[in-house]
């Protein structure tokens, strides 16, 4: 069991930075990939990035590539994702997710079992 507590969030101007925390309890913090997803209101929850149980494996969508950064500290079962340039279409809720095994890949979003319940970021023009 994974329990995941997002913070971080916050209203920002276009080209600003934020990081985003997600910090997790439960033992298998550790051996589970970890993953950024948002969801802006009218649309779908889409994948952000994802990181593997070392940190030694990313992934990013093509939105957010070059911009954001995930990373993890698995002594402080927190996993980050700093955000740079950000632009108004980031404007979303971001939730932290958890996989619960250490499996790589292209994961979909059921493949998480463990969620958040989300930070808000707004970006303004």
């Amino acid at each position: 069991q994974v329990q995941l507590v997002e913070s971080g969030g916050g209203l920002v101007q276009a080209g600003g930075s934020l990081r985003l925390s997600c910090a997790a309890s439960g033992r298998t913090f550790s051996s589970s990939v970890m993953g950024w997803f948002r969801q802006a209101p009218g649309k779908e929850r889409e994948f952000v990035a994802a990181v593997g149980w070392s940190g030694g494996n990313t992934d990013y969508a093509d939105s957010v590539r070059g911009r954001f950064t995930i990373s993890r500290d698995n002594a402080k079962n927190t996993v980050y994702l700093h955000m740079n340039s950000l632009k108004p279409e980031d404007t979303a809720v971001y939730y932290c997710a958890a996989t619960g095994t250490t499996g790589w890949g292209i994961i979909p979003k059921w493949g998480y079992r463990y969620w958040g319940q989300g930070t808000q970021v707004t970006v303004s023009s």
